[in-house]
């Protein structure tokens, strides 16, 4: 026994090991993506349909494995159909990680006095009760929501967000996007969540701050128009009664993480949004 073990550890390498391991985290992140999304139910379909599979072959059953193989055929076709938004998102991701930083100063106070200007507007709209969807785009563009609304292109400022929201303006009723340093369109249409788990309370205004962080990494900010509460919608949830100082820190956080921008994903992202209208 001792020289069966002392044979097998003798036949492993790097590779071997590299190899187990890159399958166990392929095996591990399917895993997470069934239990995170909608796809529990319908694995649990699938895997019903491979045993079925299994058995009809191995009892002859030639015309039930000949459906059940075509069956499983067509189901892989609609997997992909079916879960599109979710495979768009792991997509996104993945093309979102940083490969190289830039190691450099960071404009901290740029990033602070924005902070302090959004932080001032959200605290002013919560006591007034005015509702707003405030749209921080990250790595992921968001030209086709942008399409949807009015391109603004201004600085950003409190003044600025609380006049686009005063109840009666021509674009309170949409969404804000904020790209980069500027305050760049507003009346923007977002798409609504699917989570029918959802809180039957939440009206338009959350599930459109939440569907459109299912679809990027977007950071969104919500001020309720019945309640005055502040929410934040970041990667398809929803975490309501945010206070000021919360906010800001998460703010500052998000924009100087901007600024360390990966060099390669970087200047991808300057070709797509198109020079400076990306800054």
């Amino acid at each position: 026994m001792e020289n069966f073990f002392n044979n097998i550890m003798s036949s492993i390498g790097i590779t071997d090991v590299l190899d187990i391991l890159i399958v166990a985290f392929l095996v591990y992140t399917v895993l997470r993506f069934i239990r995170e999304t909608r796809a529990e139910q319908l694995a649990k379909g699938l895997l019903v349909l491979v045993i079925g599979t299994a058995i009809a072959d191995l009892t002859h059953l030639y015309t039930v494995h000949w459906i059940l193989s075509n069956v499983m055929t067509v189901g892989m076709i609609a997997v992909v159909v079916l879960f599109q938004p979710e495979l768009r998102r792991a997509l996104e991701k993945l093309g979102r990680a940083k490969l190289v930083r830039f190691v450099g100063d960071m404009d901290k106070d740029e990033a602070k006095n924005m902070v302090v200007e959004i932080a001032k507007a959200i605290e002013s709209m919560s006591q007034s009760k005015t509702g707003a969807l405030m749209v921080i785009e990250r790595e992921t563009t968001l030209n086709d929501i942008i399409e949807t609304g009015t391109v603004i292109d201004a600085a950003i400022s409190a003044e600025m967000i609380g006049n686009i929201f005063y109840e009666g303006a021509p674009l309170h009723d949409g969404a804000m996007i904020l790209r980069g340093d500027r305050l760049y369109a507003a009346g923007c249409v977002l798409p609504l969540t699917q989570n029918k788990k959802l809180s039957k309370e939440l009206g338009t205004r959350h599930r459109a701050g939440i569907g459109v962080t299912e679809t990027s990494d977007a950071l969104v900010i919500i001020v309720s128009e019945e309640t005055g509460v502040v929410s934040l919608a970041e990667n398809g949830q929803l975490t309501r009664f945010i206070d000021i100082k919360r906010i800001e820190k998460i703010l500052l956080t998000t924009f100087l993480q901007e600024e360390q921008k990966g060099i390669f994903t970087d200047a991808i992202t300057r070709i797509f949004r198109g020079g400076k209208n990306a800054e």
